[in-house]
Parts: structure tokens; C-alpha cells; sequence
């Protein structure tokens, strides 16, 4: 059977039947359980996708819903051959690489390999749960999935979160989007395996309660000791209103509905607030908080300071977990000191009460809304197999064009085509290496949000503004956002075709801009709308010859720090039905909106998307993610590596940040003014301007280099002026990004070849290693090059692990470390500790102010001897879909340890263009003859025109 759609499937007719028990389909089996209950399983499906890949479905229905998935793309080819066999009211399905078994009697599936070892197993008994739910009159099921997980295991993925967590392993997820949060429900095994959820409503990994109130979990006693509630103490700034001091049982103003429960008058801007007592936990065990902020604040409990100081902007709220082991009646003294900042702000503290450890541990799923219990079980011999196997259920990752993997420039905002133009002059006049100048929201009109229009004052001629930069050999993105002001014909355009979200203009939200403006959000869930969207997008910037397209906003985030069920009334219903059971996967259906309009339009081009928020299958559609409106913190900082980490092991290899963080703190913006006013460096701008090295350190080995955020200007020269060492070792990582760029852009074109990842934690490449399993912090840039970033302010040093099996040569001595081991190694301020593993190729190209300025005809080949190596070159035309027909070029290096000897293979295809003849510079480093890296390096020079060549080292 050819061309059938997995959903298809599932609904051909059965071609035979085995018995009572349990029906075979042309894909798979149905088994019948004994139903006692009406919430009780009826039936269990499993589905043959290919050999490592099972479908599982079970529903309390008497047939399986029929709805359309929204991630899995339709399967193509022959089915994959499979057998079924019964053994004491136990059916197992049986493929090349798989057996899976279904228990008659409870319906537990358990997931074992060609031999019958056991990979997983859903808990005893089934550990499946339906409760019925209805919204707007459509009806489902809220769900929970539990498997049995061994201690040894380790959990990665769950898309991008900000708590700085990385191993899954016995923690609580909510999955669900918001600004700097994307939720993608697949999580990725040390043993190998893969699990994909089809639901796209609120999920919770874990624990599927919510966080507790502080007086649910704890006796609470105020300052004096007297029980009920902890004594809070709010103090204005001096002059601005009286204090009040009041009993709290609960510390809840995490959104604006609960936030009106804070005293009421009494101004938070410059305002201190202390929560004091005691607390004595209801029983014994392990708690686990949930701290939600906006401003400083800092938690101390049993006299230890639990949370040192941390910082988000008044708009925008983190969240940040931690656990204290509590025995039941002991009383704790708790203090919390919150410094609001700004006129509204949020603060909340929840708790978790105790789980047996052996309950925790296990492995989890919770769905708010959905058809069924419904998910993927991918095997693999490796983690790279497994995400192989999820993009072979959602979708290919596209080669993104090459432009994308240079330097990107961003601003909050560009506020005129002068500005945009200058800062792209002042990079080349300066020599700095740059691809992409992005220009921000906000170009349009005042009142005139949706009508992609330009502000005629402030952009004369946006065509001749696009046609200048790229008249400088750069590319433009621009920022636009599902949004629309009610006022402008686009959005009477989808108004009056029913496909705009009523809610925020039924209620007359307004936004932050000027007097503020009544708008909302279109339903990208409808196709007519998806249509709609692009074409006027079409009409009014795609003739400006615009390169990218940044979709902004994408949760939908109709209105910020709204409590979970008034955002689930702003952003539906849905054309497809309640945004309770639609609400995660807006980013994908706006995504796919651009990229089938782009791939109509300009069949030729490639097509880059940069969207805020995303989903299962992202990836398919050309798009990348961005962590959002992050801080400008060194625990932001941080943070993003683990959150970079598990996005990738979400299956969607391209990811970057705003270097140095978006929402700045006041003190930083302070100390640039000065600085403008008198020339000097105070203490926050010394700060500032490390905080910032660091991080273009760090992002220079991401899969997009990209700077943005909000005042002080974040181009380099602005960051500091150029004998300084953060301009210095800004631009030296900038120019080592684009010496890189051979590696690079044969990284992306693995990701679509092997389905590889760019972004690599440590356990992927060193599984066997338990060392590496909780290592959230360094990681691998490709298969050669662990990175190691400095996220410590006045930090010159780093503890670094090196795992074993191999060993490591330090980039810049060429130094030999042994493997399997850690150690304290140099971080000086203008450099980042970074190593290569033995057995590493490693090809530069020339310096280059752009990445197509000039042929990569010289080639230089670090060879880090030591073990067997490989790497494969790859190149095509950069800047469209020829690929996809087969025309590009790849290069296969090898290195044999035993011979001492380096082959360059024969040259693999061919595409228009490409490059008959080079030069290869090769250079050895190993244990005896240490070398650093250095581009000027004279080594064995070997003429290359396609065919093999054998060079003796």
C-alpha cells in the first residue's frame, strides 16, 4: 500500500480477525478489553509506522477517533511488514526491530527489542486515566499516561523552558506557551526510546496536580507566632503612601485577575515587601516549590537563603522551581523579599506536597482535553536514531539558507530606515562580519498595527531601504506579528469571514501603545485564514524583496500575564474547536500559513521563518525558535544553555537567543547614560559589558548567531568602544563563527540528510557515560567541539568534565586532557573554554565579511589524532531547494590512526556553480605536538580537484 495517510490507516477495513480478543488491521492490531467501568480503557491500538516506530492508541469509546493529526504527516510507501502472535491473553506485535505487547485484561503495552528485552512498559495495570470533559459543547477526555521508568534513566526535551532544569528525571513540566516558554510534547530516553504525544492541549509531565497554595500544604504562623498566616509587610517608596502590614495565607498575585488582591492604592514602583513567620510542613518528604516573579526577589528558609536574588522585568514574569526536604510539624522560619518593578508586578509561591519517590520517577504525561490517549513510541540505536524517527513522523528539517548561519543583528527596534541602514554601514565600514539586519515591530503607523504598512516619516521608501542592504551583501528579516487593530481593513478582512478572536475586543483590551488600541488575533487554525494572512502579507512586503520572516508572538500572546483560562477565552474558540483543546499549537498552524505561501510564490527561494513560540513539527516548515523576552541576567544567561539543550532534543535543530537578554535592568540602562554623558566606565557598565562578551561567546556556537534586546544598543561598538576587550573578543568569536562556516553549514546539511542535531548535550554523544547525564552546561557544537560557556560574573575559571572514551585537545594550546575526568580550567575574559575531541577533522574557510563574499577555495584542516576520525563536507548552491533534487556536492574526510594517514575522498554530486578545484592546508596536532588554533598555520598543502587523495601525516 502505497501513499496512505497514518490517519487513513487506522480506518481501513479489517482484513482479519484472530479471535475475540483482538482485531488485525493492514497497519497493526485492535485489541477488545473487558470494560467494568465507563471511564474504563475499551480498547488498544497499536499501529505499525515503520520497524522502530509504534503508534498507540486506547480510548473508552467504541470506536477511535477519526480526527486529523496536526503534527504527524501523512506515510508514504510500503507498509512494514509485522506478525502477531497470543500468549496467555497476551498479543504481541512483532517487527524487525520491535515486540510489542498488549495485556487483554488491563491493556498494558509493554515495549521490548527484537529479542525480547525490555526497553518500556506502561505502568501495572495500564497507568491509563479518562475523565470526561466538555467544552463548548464538544466533548473529550482529560488523560494521563504513566510508565514505569528504572532510576538509571534520564529524561531531555519538552521544548525550551526557563527553570534551569535539564534532566527530566523525576521533575514536573507544564507544557503550555507562553513568552519564553514553548512546549513541545516529546521527550527523549537515555535508553533509547522516544515519546511523541498527538495532543495539543495543556499537558503536565510528571506530577499532574497544580502547584498548592502556601495554607494547603503548611500550618502558617505570622511574625508574633500566631497561627493562620505570614506577616506581610508592604512599604511604598518614602512619601508615596502609608505601609500596610496584613496576615497573608497564601502569597498568589500571579496574574492580573489575582494581582488585584495586593493592597489596594498603594504604588509598587520603589516599593519594599517582606513576608516573615514561620511555616511546619502537614507531613514528612520532599516539597516542591514553584517561585513566580517579576522584580528582585530573594527567599531565605530555615535561616539559609534558598533562592539568592533573582530578576524579571514587571511584564514579563519567570518562574524558577526548587525543593526542600521538610519533616511533618517542624516549624521553618520563611522570609521572602520582593522588590517590585515596575507599577504592576507579580509574585507567587506554591508548593507541591510530597510524592514517594517511587511515583515521581516514573514517567508521566497529563492532557487537559483530547480524543484519546493517543502517542508515538520511537526506538532507536541511539538518541540521534530516535530523533531521526520523530521527524519521520512530523517532518523533515529543511536546509535553512546559508545566509542564516552567519552573524544577525537585531534591535529593539530600528525606528527609522536611517537607523537600520547606518548600523548595517557601520559593520561593514568597521569590518565586522554580518549576513542579517532585522528590522523590529513597529515600522507601521502608530494606529495602524496588521496593515503592514510602512510609517511613511520614519520610512520614506521601504524598496530602496531593502534594495541598499542588500546592496551591502546582507539580507533583511522583518518582524510581523498575527495581530491586528480593529480599525484597519485587514482585520475587517477576516472579521467579517468569522475568523477573528473576539474575545479582547468583546472585553476592550487595549494594548501599550500611545492611548492604546483595541486589536486581536487571527485564527490561524482556519485554512481560509492561514490563506488570507499570507496574501496580504503578500500584497504589501513580499514585493520589497524581503529575505526572512520573523513571526512574533506566536503563543498567541494576546494580552500579557493573564491567568490560564481568560488566555484560553482570548485565543478561541478555534475553527477547529475549543482553545482547550487546541492551545499549544498556534505557532505551528501560523508557520505553516508562510511557508506553503512562500514555497507557491517563489518555489526556488529558501525560506526562513523565526517564530516565538512552537511546536511538534515546527521543523518542517523552515522555521526556527528564539527563547523569547529573556533577561539581561547571569541566570538567564545560564539558563539558556539547558533550554537550548532541550530544545534540540525536542527534534527541531534550530534554536538561538537574544544575546545578552531582552528586558534589561535599570541599572544597566543607567550606567550607559552616564557613560554617554561622561565617558566612564561605573561599576554596571563593567558588568554590562562582560555579561554581553559572555554571551556572544556562548551564542557564536548555537545554531543561529544573533544579538537582540531593548536600550543600551547591543551592535558591538555600542557595546563597548573597539581597544576594549569585550569589542575585541566580540568580534574575534563573530570572525570565528565565519571560519567556521564549512563545518557549519555541513551541520545543516545533516540536519536534513541524517536528520541530525546541531546543538548537542553531552548525553547524546556519551550516553554510556552517567557522568554526562546532568550535565545542563557544556555541550557539543557538532560531533567535534565540546563549548563550555562562563555564565559568572568575574568568573576566570570553569569546572569542565571531559567525557570519557575519548580525549580532548584544548583549542587554543592545542594541550591534551585525557578523558573521563573533571578539572578547573582557564577562562579569561576574552576567551571560552572550548575543546575538541580526538579523532577530529576540522575544517576552516577563509575570513569573510559575509558568507558567499568569496569562493571557499582554501581550505584549512585541523586533524586531532589520537582515534579513528570522520567528517563529510557539504556544499550546494545556499539559497534554494535544489537539494531536495539532488544537486549538491559532499566531500568525505577520513582519518585512520593505525596509518597515521588522511583521505580525502572522492568528491559525491554535483550542483550548478560548484567549485572544480582547491586547496587543502592540513595541520596535525597530537599528544607530542600541541598546536593552537591559528588560521595562518602552515601544513601539508594538497591540491584537490575531486579525486582521492591519500596524505601520509
Amino acid at each position: 500500500m502505497k501513499r496512505t495517510s497514518v490517519w487513513l490507516l487506522a480506518f481501513l477495513p479489517l482484513f482479519s480477525c484472530t479471535n475475540q480478543g483482538y482485531e488485525k488491521t493492514q497497519d497493526g492490531i485492535v485489541v477488545s478489553l473487558q470494560q467494568e467501568q465507563p471511564t474504563d480503557v475499551k480498547k488498544v491500538r497499536l499501529q505499525v509506522i515503520n520497524d522502530k516506530i509504534v503508534h498507540v492508541s486506547a480510548t473508552p469509546e467504541n470506536n477511535f477517533s477519526k480526527e486529523q493529526s496536526l503534527i504527524i504527516i501523512p506515510k508514504t510507501g510500503e507498509q512494514t511488514p509485522f506478525t502477531v502472535e497470543e500468549k496467555d491473553s497476551v498479543y504481541i506485535l512483532k517487527t524487525s526491530a520491535l515486540q510489542v505487547s498488549v495485556q487483554r485484561r488491563t491493556g498494558e503495552v509493554i515495549f521490548a527489542d527484537a529479542n525480547g528485552n525490555s526497553i518500556l512498559r506502561e505502568n501495572e495495570g495500564g497507568g491509563k486515566t479518562f475523565t470526561p470533559i466538555t467544552v463548548e459543547e464538544t466533548k473529550g477526555y482529560t488523560t494521563r499516561q504513566v510508565f514505569e521508568s528504572p532510576d538509571d534513566e534520564a529524561f531531555y526535551g519538552l521544548g525550551q523552558h526557563q527553570a534551569d532544569e535539564f534532566n527530566y528525571k523525576g521533575k514536573n513540566e507544564a507544557l503550555f506557551q507562553y513568552n519564553t516558554k514553548v512546549s513541545i510534547p516529546f521527550i527523549v530516553s537515555t535508553k533509547n526510546y522516544g515519546i511523541l504525544w498527538d495532543n495539543y492541549s495543556l499537558n503536565r509531565f510528571g506530577d499532574d496536580r497544580d502547584y498548592a497554595q502556601l495554607g494547603e500544604n503548611f500550618k502558617l504562623f505570622d511574625a508574633n507566632g500566631k497561627e493562620g498566616g505570614l506577616t506581610a509587610v508592604y512599604t511604598p517608596a518614602p512619601g508615596s503612601a502609608e505601609p500596610v502590614t496584613r496576615t497573608e495565607s497564601s502569597i498568589y498575585y500571579e496574574d492580573i485577575k489575582s494581582a488585584k488582591n495586593l493592597p489596594g492604592k498603594l504604588p509598587l514602583m520603589g516599593a519594599n515587601v517582606t513576608y516573615t513567620g514561620e511555616i511546619a510542613a502537614n507531613e514528612s518528604g520532599l516539597y516542591r516549590f514553584h517561585l513566580y516573579y517579576a522584580g528582585y526577589v530573594k527567599i531565605y528558609l530555615g535561616g539559609e537563603l534558598i533562592v539568592p536574588e533573582r530578576w524579571r522585568t514587571a511584564w514579563n514574569p519567570n518562574s524558577y522551581k526548587f525543593a526542600v526536604d521538610l519533616e511533618a510539624g517542624k516549624r521553618m522560619p520563611l522570609r521572602i523579599e520582593w522588590q517590585p518593578d515596575g507599577g504592576e508586578s507579580y509574585l507567587g509561591l506554591r508548593a507541591l506536597n510530597p510524592v514517594a519517590d517511587e511515583e515521581q520517577n516514573k514517567l508521566a504525561i497529563y492532557n487537559e482535553m483530547g480524543n484519546e490517549i493517543d502517542y508515538y513510541f520511537i526506538y532507536g540505536d541511539s538518541m540521534d536514531d530516535v530523533i531521526s524517527g520523530y521527524r519521520t513522523l512530523t517532518g523533515k528539517s529543511q536546509i535553512m539558507p546559508k545566509w542564516a548561519m552567519g552573524f544577525w543583528q537585531s534591535r529593539e527596534r530600528y525606528k527609522t530606515q536611517d537607523e537600520i541602514l547606518d548600523a548595517l554601514a557601520t559593520f561593514r565600514q568597521r569590518q565586522i562580519p554580518i549576513d542579517n539586519i532585522v528590522l523590529d515591530w513597529s515600522y507601521w503607523p502608530e494606529d495602524a498595527w496588521g496593515s503592514h504598512e510602512f510609517d511613511k516619516a520614519r520610512f520614506p521608501d521601504p524598496k530602496a531601504m531593502v534594495d541598499s542592504i542588500h546592496a551591502m551583501n546582507a539580507q533583511m528579516m522583518i518582524s510581523v506579528w498575527p495581530k491586528f487593530y480593529v480599525t484597519t481593513e485587514h482585520y475587517k478582512e477576516f472579521d467579517e469571514r468569522g475568523w477573528m478572536y473576539q474575545q479582547a475586543v468583546k472585553d476592550s483590551i487595549r494594548d501599550w501603545i500611545g492611548h492604546g488600541y483595541l486589536s486581536s488575533f487571527y485564527d490561524a487554525y482556519a485554512e481560509g485564514a492561514r490563506k488570507l494572512f499570507w496574501q496580504q502579507m503578500k500584497d504589501h512586503l513580499y514585493p520589497l524583496g524581503i529575505d526572512a520572516w520573523w513571526m512574533d508572538a506566536s503563543e498567541p500572546n494576546i494580552r500579557d500575564c493573564t491567568d490560564m483560562e481568560y488566555r484560553k477565552a482570548l485565543c478561541g474558540p478555534t475553527a477547529l474547536g475549543p482553545s482547550t483543546k487546541f492551545f499549544n499549537a498556534y505557532a505551528l498552524m501560523n508557520a505553516q500559513a508562510i511557508y506553503e505561501g512562500l514555497r507557491e510564490a517563489d518555489p526556488d527561494r529558501r525560506i526562513f521563518q523565526l517564530t516565538r513560540s512552537g511546536f511538534a513539527g515546527l521543523q518542517r516548515y523552515a522555521t526556527a525558535t528564539w527563547s523569547g523576552d529573556i533577561a539581561t541576567r547571569w541566570e538567564d544567561m545560564k539558563a539558556q544553555i539547558s533550554a537550548g539543550l532541550n530544545f534540540a532534543m525536542s527534534g527541531i535543530p534550530y534554536w538561538t537567543m537574544d544575546i545578552g537578554g531582552f528586558c534589561v535592568e535599570r541599572r544597566y540602562e543607567k550606567a550607559q547614560r552616564e557613560f554617554n554623558q561622561t565617558g566612564k566606565e561605573n561599576a554596571d557598565l563593567k558588568e554590562w559589558r562582560e555579561l554581553n562578551t559572555r554571551w556572544y561567546q556562548f551564542g557564536a556556537f548555537t545554531p543561529l548567531f544573533r544579538s537582540h534586546g531593548q536600550y543600551p544598543f547591543r551592535e558591538v561598538y555600542n557595546i563597548a568602544p573597539e581597544n576594549h576587550p569585550a569589542y575585541q573578543s566580540i568580534v574575534y568569536y563573530t570572525k570565528l563563527r565565519y571560519n567556521m562556516m564549512p563545518y557549519i553549514y555541513s551541520l545543516a546539511g545533516q540536519t536534513y540528510f541524517n536528520d541530525y542535531t546541531i546543538m548537542r548535550p553531552l548525553v547524546m554523544d556519551f550516553t554510556p557515560d552517567t557522568e554526562v547525564h546532568n550535565i545542563g552546561d557544556q555541550y557539543m557544537f557538532g560531533p567535534s567541539l565540546m563549548v563550555c560557556p562562563v555564565y559568572e560574573y568575574n568568573a576566570r575559571s570553569r569546572n569542565v568534565y571531559f567525557p570519557e572514551t575519548t580525549g580532548w585537545y584544548d583549542f587554543y594550546t592545542g594541550k591534551y586532557i585525557r578523558g573521563g575526568h573533571q578539572e578547573v580550567v582557564n577562562a579569561p575574559y576574552d576567551r571560552m573554554p572550548l575543546y575538541f575531541r580526538e579523532g577530529t577533522i576540522m575544517p576552516y574557510g577563509p575570513d569573510m565579511q559575509y558568507t558567499d563574499e568569496k569562493p571557499t577555495d582554501n581550505i584549512t584542516l585541523y586533524v586531532y589524532a589520537g582515534q579513528n576520525g570522520a567528517f563529510t563536507l557539504y556544499e550546494d548552491e545556499g539559497i534554494n531547494y535544489n537539494y531536495e533534487k539532488g544537486q549538491y556536492a559532499t566531500i568525505p574526510l577520513n582519518y585512520d590512526e593505525a596509518s597515521r594517514t588522511l583521505v580525502i575522498g572522492d568528491r559525491q554530486g554535483e550542483y550548478p556553480g560548484m567549485l572544480q578545484n582547491r586547496k587543502f592546508n592540513v595541520v596535525v596536532v597530537d599528544k607530542n605536538n600541541p598546536k593552537p588554533f591559528d588560521m595562518n598555520a602552515k601544513g601539508m598543502e594538497v591540491a584537490y580537484d575531486g579525486k582521492k587523495q591519500v596524505i601520509k601525516l
